[in-house]
């Protein structure tokens, strides 16, 4: 590589890609970030504290822009809260949050980085994803999680670094990221920022609408049908429940998104951590994609 690179990270979070670059040995000269939650920026801050913050999107000014250096790397995942099936009564590009993404384009058309990598929900319409396409101006790769970790988690990219495949399945089962109890599949469901309560209620709502993830306790619930886990449920109370089923530990969430152990939890309580790793980049998938990425064709001018 001739110089180390610049990146410009927008809704940064716990600065994945940050994490992803720094575990592919791709050598950074300066780590621009766009975050207004502040746990999350006290996680970046304190694994890479020369990061530098720079607020809001929507106070990235064409001035601030002009202050930049040469972007060799811009990576962005507008909010989805918008764009998500999980909402009911989801608004797409139009919402507030999820039309962040006009602003990220804004800033995209003026900085003009050698590469660019954008993700988002699998699930959003059919018609915000023809938008988001049309407007980038190429097609996205459809990625699901489960084939680099233990969790479902359907994800589109946009990229402009060449030549990007699906990886292969590593055939990671979620039992062997657990520790301790016994899990009903292969593969947890995604990630969510707030996981289902742990209550009669919570693991009904695991079991019909297979939502958040659980570990139970003892090993025949566990392996037991639907069926018999739901009428097994209805003797039980939500003090009595908590014997038969734990929501994941933050390691354990942790380990779904293939952070390392205690990334979050060595700087922010268990709500705040399970937040900002829901809100969070699949490590090992924005690894894969940056790895076609050429960073050593950049040469000393831009």
């Amino acid at each position: 590589m001739k110089r180390p690179i610049n990146v410009l990270s927008l809704f940064d979070g716990i600065s994945v890609a940050q994490l992803a670059l720094n575990q592919l040995n791709i050598r950074i000269n300066q780590y621009f970030a766009s975050e207004i939650d502040n746990n999350a920026i006290k996680v970046t801050q304190h694994h890479f504290p020369g990061t530098i913050q720079l607020g809001d999107v929507r106070s990235i000014t064409d001035e601030v822009i002009q202050s930049l250096p040469p972007i060799d790397l811009m990576v962005f995942g507008s909010p989805c809260q918008d764009l998500s099936n999980m909402n009911k009564n989801r608004k797409g590009l139009e919402g507030e949050k999820s039309g962040l993404f006009y602003e990220a384009l804004r800033i995209l058309e003026a900085v003009k980085p050698k590469y660019w990598l954008m993700e988002n929900v699998g699930s959003m319409s059919k018609k915000d994803r023809k938008i988001i396409t049309k407007l980038l101006g190429v097609e996205p790769l459809a990625i699901n999680s489960n084939l680099t970790s233990s969790q479902n988690r359907n994800r589109l990219y946009w990229t402009n670094i060449p030549n990007v495949q699906v990886p292969q399945d590593r055939k990671i089962i979620l039992q062997s990221i657990v520790e301790g109890g016994f899990v009903d599949r292969r593969k947890s469901n995604a990630v969510l920022t707030k996981n289902i309560p742990h209550t009669v209620a919570g693991l009904k709502r695991y079991l019909t609408k297979s939502i958040g993830g659980v570990v139970f306790l003892d090993k025949s619930f566990a392996y037991g049908s639907k069926e018999d886990k739901l009428e097994i449920l209805e003797q039980h109370n939500n003090e009595s429940v908590k014997q038969l089923f734990r929501p994941f530990t933050v390691t354990e969430l942790e380990r779904l998104q293939t952070l390392p152990d205690n990334y979050t939890s060595c700087v922010l309580k268990k709500t705040a951590s399970h937040h900002t790793i829901g809100n969070g980049f699949t490590v090992e998938t924005i690894k894969h994609i940056l790895s076609y990425a050429d960073f050593n064709s950049i040469d000393n001018e831009r």
